[in-house]
């Protein structure tokens, strides 16, 4: 029979239902009519007899296949840049792109209402994963947006009683750009050192802190490192002294414990994608009681307390809430599991390749980041080898620039201990077999890079690198 293309509409709606998830196979126990397109001008209508249970590939659809297969692509460890969104995420959000399709702030028919609800209880999930009351959550555009609107909003509300913010040396870029523009508009930054661990110093933040400092802005988890900073501890001096204390949570949330009141946290920036939510979606936590006050960076419709005007996009929020959902139920199970991962990723690499640094203190990271340093070879030339492995070098933010990290510079790290850094992220359907493949083809290629290094042969034959006085051209 002629080669089947393309079906007809009504059937191919319903296959395309039954394609959502592999497993389920399609059932169809009557004849169909397809369109049989043989040549891009020849139509012709063939009529067959389909099997009582098929399970419909990309060729019944006429969807021709990509000559990149599953079981070719890279295995993916870059976690702190993405999560993979979570199936039962994507189920949740589907009937908000076809049927559910409402404006959740029209008021006057069941669209509207539907959305609406829908809205209102992923505001539900979000809040009770991080022990706020839902009218404290703001659905925003990401991460990004919530720390730009927390550190922007809170600097020009009180711009005349309170010109100084507090910040770290390893904050992502968005807060540091934002902090820069503080700047250009007169406000007075601190950017707060870091230990060799990526901690910083407590007692040197209370001391900084001074009667016109309206916010100190520090990341729950480091986005190359993976370091814990002492929330609580922070946001207790912060409670004491009467500043404001928001935190970029973007790699937390989801992932360890987080609670706004226990650990007096007044604004919290959450990010979709980053705990297996889909892209395109944050919130950003506003403390209440005390009342929080920001100046809104734009102008609309007055949504989300006036807070982010513009159309809250349902399906993304959904998504979101349903991923803070499962989160909530899952985190100590996944959490569990990483940290196994982790330890087996870390001691098999480790136990194998000598001159290897792990940044960031140890005991104080999340295990679902492990970064690096290879002594003796440019992170970027292993990259380059392993590119059946997606990891990345650092934030996806700054993965264009050739410049060492910042954060690992920050941390006190060689310039050429910063350049042969490796991020490894590990998540939620990471598998053993994957981080055993890893460890093997890291082992594989560093050996490989430092027997064409002539540094490693110095190294190998006990010269001090440091004590050579290299001549200069």
């Amino acid at each position: 029979s002629p080669r089947i293309s393309m079906l007809s509409q009504g059937t191919a709606r319903l296959l395309t239902k039954r394609l959502l998830f592999p497993s389920i196979k399609g059932v169809l126990r009557e004849r169909r009519s397809y369109i049989s397109l043989t040549t891009p001008s020849e139509h012709a209508v063939a009529t067959e007899t389909v099997p009582k249970t098929i399970t419909p590939g990309p060729e019944l659809l006429g969807f021709e296949t990509t000559k990149v297969k599953k079981a070719n692509r890279p295995i993916y460890l870059d976690m702190q840049a993405t999560t993979p969104t979570d199936p039962r995420v994507l189920d949740a959000m589907l009937p908000y792109w076809t049927e559910q399709y409402g404006n959740p702030h029209s008021r006057t028919h069941a669209y509207g209402w539907e959305a609406e609800k829908a809205v209102d209880e992923a505001r539900v999930h979000v809040a009770s994963l991080i022990g706020a009351d839902p009218k404290e959550i703001i659905f925003t555009s990401g991460a990004t947006e919530s720390n730009n609107m927390s550190t922007k909003g809170i600097a020009r509300f009180y711009r005349t009683r309170k010109k100084h913010l507090i910040t770290t040396q390893i904050e992502h870029k968005c807060v540091l750009d934002s902090c820069r523009v503080l700047a250009e508009e007169g406000f007075d930054i601190t950017y707060l050192p870091v230990s060799e661990s990526g901690l910083i110093d407590l007692e040197l933040l209370a001391q900084t802190i001074r009667p016109d400092t309206a916010l100190v802005s520090i990341m729950t988890v480091n986005n190359e490192i993976g370091v814990i900073q002492p929330v609580e501890e922070i946001g207790r001096i912060c409670r004491a002294k009467k500043v404001f204390f928001h935190t970029d949570a973007a790699q937390a949330v989801g992932k360890i414990p987080m609670d706004v009141n226990k650990m007096n946290i007044d604004l919290m920036s959450i990010s979709g994608h980053k705990l297996y939510g889909p892209k395109g979606v944050g919130a950003l936590y506003v403390r209440r009681k005390p009342r929080v006050r920001l100046e809104a960076l734009q102008s609309g419709g007055g949504q989300e307390r006036g807070l982010r005007s513009g159309t809250v996009p349902t399906p993304l929020v959904v998504g979101l809430g349903e991923a803070c959902r499962i989160a909530k139920e899952e985190m100590t199970y996944d959490a569990k599991r990483v940290k196994q991962l982790s330890d087996r990723l870390v001691n098999g690499i480790m136990s194998r390749v000598e001159h290897v640094v792990r940044n960031g203190d140890p005991n104080k990271t999340y295990a679902g980041c492990v970064n690096l340093s290879f002594a003796y070879i440019e992170g970027e030339s292993l990259l380059m080898a392993l590119k059946d492995i997606a990891l990345s070098s650092g934030s996806a933010c700054t993965s264009a620039s050739l410049e060492p990290s910042y954060v690992l510079r920050a941390l006190g790290a060689d310039d050429d201990m910063a350049h042969s850094s490796i991020r490894f992220g590990i998540g939620r359907f990471t598998t053993e077999h994957e981080v055993d493949l890893v460890i093997e083809r890291v082992v594989q290629h560093v050996d490989k890079l430092r027997d064409m290094s002539p540094l490693w042969e110095m190294v190998q034959e006990g010269i001090d690198l440091k004590s050579i006085q290299w001549s200069q051209h």
